[in-house]
């Protein structure tokens, strides 16, 4: 399987210096018009979220391997076939508000398009799932640095030895985020993301990248390789990238995803998903 990786889009929080302080609706609107890029930091408390749409006779299977493998895919919400909308955003349209797609046939990338308009069909449900950057907000509310944002990269995320659980016809390995932590903040990066566990909760591991099968950090299957301080350790959580790593290794007919690193911004607030 091989992971196919995009460089040209610039942080959104770059190219857009107030993008922290968009509201959700003013966030959509931009991306709506063209804006592409990742969304780590936008629209500050907002919960942001993945999307993977697939045809009506795939969705139970889809559904069961989200339901199998919670980390890496837990579920927001789940749309009707057809259904353009979604419950987490008054008035947005999931085929323009995000800032770029994928559209995959038979497993393949096919396109990177900022609107799927052309690509939609009426037969597809879409499945909204928690996002990591998320969390991120109460890892820096607890003093945990987030490099990627620091250094205005994408988060990296690679491809693991660990399988998901099947389900019907979908199979694949699970996708991890990695964000270096310095050891002092470790014990707050695991309590504050255990806490929000609807958008991965608490790492699925800490330390030496090869227990995961991952051979270069420097070199991530998606999103961009972040410089680490001397003392970091490599913090891994669970990611909603999984379902396109599943696309690749199942190859059903179709489906729609997020690029990467840019996602849905909801009208949600980050607290609503937090247990305590």
């Amino acid at each position: 399987m091989t992971a196919v990786n995009r460089t040209e889009d610039r942080p959104l929080t770059l190219v857009e210096e107030h993008a922290h302080a968009w509201s959700p609706a003013t966030a959509r609107a931009r991306m709506r018009e063209g804006l592409a890029g990742p969304t780590a930091g936008v629209a500050a408390g907002h919960t942001q979220a993945n999307l993977i749409s697939v045809p009506a006779d795939w969705a139970y299977d889809m559904l069961l391997f989200c339901q199998r493998n919670p980390r890496p895919c837990p579920v927001l919400d789940v749309t009707d076939a057809g259904s353009v909308t979604t419950v987490l955003a008054e008035g947005a349209d999931l085929r323009t508000d995000l800032p770029r797609y994928r559209v995959w046939r038979d497993g393949e990338l096919v396109d990177e398009p900022t609107d799927v308009r052309a690509h939609w069909r009426d037969d597809l449900v879409s499945f909204l799932i928690g996002c990591s950057f998320t969390f991120e907000w109460a890892l820096a509310g607890a003093g945990v640095p987030i490099r990627h944002v620091e250094q205005g990269r994408n988060v990296p995320m690679y491809v693991t030895s660990r399988q998901c659980r099947p389900a019907g016809r979908l199979r694949g390995p699970m996708v991890v985020s990695m964000r270096p932590v310095p050891p002092e903040h470790l014990t707050a990066a695991i309590r504050e993301s255990s806490l929000l566990p609807a958008v991965h909760g608490s790492p699925v591991h800490c330390g030496d990248p090869t227990a995961l099968g991952i051979g270069d950090l420097g070199r991530p299957d998606f999103g961009d390789p972040v410089a680490p301080e001397p003392d970091d350790i490599p913090v891994f959580w669970a990611c909603g990238v999984t379902p396109q790593a599943a696309v690749m290794a199942s190859r059903p007919p179709f489906a729609i995803t997020h690029a990467p690193g840019q996602m849905f911004l909801t009208d949600a607030r980050d607290e609503q998903y937090r247990v305590a």
